[in-house]
């Protein structure tokens, strides 16, 4: 059994787990809970009522969060000619085709989102294994595919996260810090979970959002309404 040390002890007794709450008490308390000593995480952990072994019942995605995720995002972006330089001025961290290729199979990898134009991708289809493993191999599904460079650049630095259901029918992602004010962490997880409604399988079946959780990092657990949450998109 995993033994808590006394500051998760501690801020767990603040945390009433059969209790369901309210967005924006939810969103106070995870701040409060987050005893570490740096700006921690707020991670989102909802379970879906769906079968990810059923192809029509897989969910994926993107959202952007309208307050950002308070970290710094690092691109690589595979393009050729005019969308490099493209790339280039709208913020990309590296950009390449060939020699952005060799410098990865060589063991670079100082980058969180690589994106890609679509006539790039027949070289970028060797990074595979390298990209693939890591959750970095762009993919059109999640937007990282696309001619439209600068909007995707300003989208991914601006807040985009990526949410994909596991084999658990469970999405994990983070939708802020610890450092934002409740009113942003509570605006963000509405379009987070908003979104991930939008992204309802037509094979889903029965209730599709089951329980929603979130917490800082190592933190305690915090369990959410999310009707409530809904409703605050909804109202946005």
């Amino acid at each position: 059994m995993a033994r808590h040390g006394k500051k998760y002890l501690e801020a767990a007794k603040l945390v009433d787990r059969e209790r369901l709450y309210p967005p924006a008490e939810a969103a106070a308390l995870a701040k409060e809970t987050a005893f570490v000593s740096f700006d921690s995480t707020l991670e989102a952990h909802l379970r879906l009522g769906i079968d990810p072994r059923h192809a029509d019942q897989m969910v994926r995605g993107t959202v952007v969060l309208p307050h950002g995720t308070g970290k710094v995002t690092r691109v690589a972006v595979f393009a050729q000619g005019d969308k490099a330089q493209e790339a280039l001025r709208a913020g990309a961290d590296e950009v390449g085709g060939e020699d952005l290729v060799k410098k990865i199979e060589a063991g670079w990898l100082e980058f969180d989102v690589a994106l890609a134009t679509p006539d790039s991708m027949g070289m970028v289809g060797r990074l595979g294994k390298i990209l693939g493993r890591r959750g970095l191999m762009p993919n059109p599904k999640a937007g990282t595919i696309t001619f439209d460079l600068e909007r995707a650049i300003k989208e991914v630095k601006g807040g985009r996260v990526e949410f994909k259901v596991d084999k658990a029918g469970i999405i994990h992602t983070s939708f802020g810090r610890s450092s934002f004010e409740a009113e942003a962490l509570v605006a963000n997880l509405a379009a987070l979970v908003d979104a991930i409604n939008r992204a309802k399988p037509s094979g889903a079946k029965g209730q599709y959002l089951k329980t929603l959780t979130i917490a800082a990092t190592m933190g305690p657990g915090i369990r959410v309404d999310v009707p409530a949450v809904l409703a605050v998109a909804n109202a946005a």
